[in-house]
């Protein structure tokens, strides 16, 4: 089944260079920057996939694979990047653990994979939607490659919509090519009406930093 999307965009978009360069400067400290920071709601995105039903599990920007050890053994992985930096890291990682359920660590676009369609039974991006440069053909792509029936998962950051924090998410905007991410990405950029009806998105502590958004594959 196909699914149509609208090129709705973040203001200030990034493109793929923009993103490899930021996150070769990244790849070093992120595990003692962002990797703590994240910490909490990269949790709760492991337990949410190691919940649902099936087995097949691509994980979208798998960075240098810090969820890969947390995963039941009953999931098999495929992981997949689009900084080679990270993904050296993530294979390191796996390999020093001897994780026998990774299947796969790729360089790889994911608004637009090598899958076949209806490969996975559940995708899994964390801290993704505010760094691809089309995040509707994101999720698209997702909605392409897991089967009717399976499960989407997102942790993200999303902007406020009024208050002091939204001014603070507006001012950091124009740095996004030079973070690798948009301060400022909405929801709706990412989940527009009719995608919106599908999903639950839940909150998450400490401080509500990341939400967690289930959307069910039709």
């Amino acid at each position: 089944m196909s699914h149509s999307y609208e090129a709705t965009q973040p203001r200030m978009a990034l493109d793929a260079d923009a993103v490899r360069a930021a996150y070769r400067r990244w790849a070093g400290i992120y595990d003692s920057g962002f990797g703590l920071v994240s910490a909490s709601a990269r949790r709760e995105a492991i337990a949410a996939v190691n919940a649902a039903p099936g087995t097949r599990v691509l994980e979208v920007g798998v960075g240098t694979g810090l969820a890969l050890p947390h995963y039941n053994l009953s999931k098999r992985i495929t992981g997949i990047d689009l900084s080679k930096e990270m993904l050296a890291r993530a294979r390191q990682r796996s390999a020093e653990l001897g994780l026998s359920n990774i299947d796969e660590l790729s360089e790889m676009d994911a608004e637009n994979t090598s899958f076949e369609t209806g490969s996975f039974d559940i995708a899994v991006a964390m801290f993704v939607a505010s760094v691809v440069p089309h995040p509707l053909r994101l999720v698209a792509e997702l909605r392409r490659v897991v089967r009717p029936g399976g499960t989407i998962l997102f942790i993200n950051h999303f902007a406020a919509e009024r208050g002091p924090k939204w001014w603070l998410e507006r001012g950091l905007a124009p740095a996004s090519r030079a973070l690798g991410w948009h301060p400022d990405f909405r929801i709706g950029q990412l989940l527009p009406g009719d995608l919106s009806k599908l999903c639950t998105i839940r909150q998450l502590r400490p401080m509500g930093l990341f939400s967690l958004v289930r959307l069910n594959v039709t």
